[in-house]
């Protein structure tokens, strides 16, 4: 097995269509197909198959691909080093949530440019919602997530912060002037969720028992922090939001926290594969994380808008 035969099986794979994967290796299409079939040939069993929704790993080729994932990266790595003189360098595939996108990691994004110029960052929400799944897997470098502290087998995490939820309501919503309220009580109210990705509403959901409950109420899935508040703003249910999120509006009375706190603590952490190899980019993002966060939580920067 070569790496530019690994690199075609990835790329195939990541884009389901040989010719995609010719377009972003910037190679001629019969030139990706003879890398695979040339790896076919090396391993004795076929990777590829074709579907109704494009190419995809056969059995052999799922059991591969991880591995041939860490092989392309080390390789990409290796290739860079060679030249860099032990500064951070390379690029960096980041899993978050829209929260800590707009929240917490701009400012990172904005020291790393300044101070690292030959790290690149890519950071995207997996489609799949699984960005801790997606850096065991390989196709991440890290992940940004707002959960409980807990182990995640495989994966390191640095804690970078506490991340206090609130539970938010319209001015008009008939919880927002009740007090208490229970967790029956939200059982029965329409909830809209923002960062589906997002482990704490598994852990909110729980709480208040959903999952025990036949006649589930109605649920908004939005993919954005803003549309989020606007819809609760505008009555259209009530959304636990991290603190951070909704000062301004919870501050000018466009939204109004309901008499409920959660029984579980959560916090902005980061998390990268245990067994990963040397990454001088990843390194210097982890530390300049820790920095950047613990300064804008101690100022309190604001919100953007």
């Amino acid at each position: 097995m070569e790496s530019p035969q690994l690199e075609a099986f990835v790329t195939v794979v990541d884009v389901g269509s040989f010719t995609r994967a010719a377009a972003r290796l910037q190679l001629s299409q019969p030139s990706v197909t003879g890398r695979i079939k040339a790896l076919e040939h090396d391993v004795g069993v076929r990777l590829l198959e074709r579907r109704h929704s494009g190419i995809r790993p056969t059995p052999a080729g799922a059991e591969l691909l991880p591995y041939a994932r860490e092989i392309v990266a080390l390789t990409a790595r290796a290739r860079t080093a060679i030249d860099s003189e032990g500064r951070p360098h390379g690029r960096v595939r980041i899993g978050t949530i829209d929260f800590l996108t707009t929240h917490r990691l701009l400012p990172l994004i904005e020291y790393l440019y300044l101070r690292y110029p030959e790290v690149q960052i890519s950071m995207s929400n997996p489609a799949d919602g699984d960005a801790a799944g997606a850096v065991r897997d390989g196709k991440l470098d890290c992940a940004f997530v707002v959960d409980v502290i807990h182990d995640r087998e495989d994966l390191d995490s640095r804690v970078l912060c506490p991340e206090s939820l609130v539970l938010v309501g319209g001015a008009d919503h008939a919880l927002a002037r009740r007090t208490p309220v229970t967790d029956e009580d939200l059982r029965a109210a329409t909830l809209v969720r923002a960062d589906n990705a997002a482990q704490y509403h598994e852990r909110f959901e729980r709480t208040i028992g959903l999952e025990e409950t036949a006649n589930r109420p109605r649920l908004f899935e939005l993919d954005s922090i803003e549309a989020t508040k606007r819809s609760v703003a505008n009555g259209v249910g009530i959304a636990l939001l991290p603190a951070a999120a909704v000062r301004r509006e919870l501050a000018d009375g466009r939204l109004h926290e309901i008499d409920w706190t959660p029984s579980f603590k959560s916090f902005t952490q980061v998390v990268w594969r245990r067994d990963r190899g040397p990454n001088t980019a990843l390194d210097a993002l982890v530390s300049a994380a820790v920095q950047v966060v613990r300064e804008q939580v101690a100022e309190r920067i604001p919100v953007p808008r």
